[in-house]
């Protein structure tokens, strides 16, 4: 699975993985169902919210590899 980026959408990050979720209402994004997130970029909407989006990025890569991690055991 490829890594999250800053460009992608909202919902693009949603669909990724579904722990998605619970990272950006971690950092006050829990409008996640407004009709911004299918076009906003995450670092749009981090930066809106007041969100480093380099933080934000990390912590959504970082479901995939607790995933990776997961599957080694």
């Amino acid at each position: 699975m490829s890594s999250f980026e800053k460009k992608m959408s909202i919902m693009e990050a949603l669909k990724k993985h579904p722990g998605a979720r619970d990272v950006f209402v971690k950092y006050g994004l829990g409008c996640l169902a407004c009709m911004g997130a299918v076009a906003e970029s995450v670092e749009s909407g981090a930066r809106m919210h007041g969100v480093n989006p380099d933080l934000l990025i990390a912590d959504l890569n970082g479901l995939l590899a607790e995933g990776k991690d997961k599957n080694k055991a």
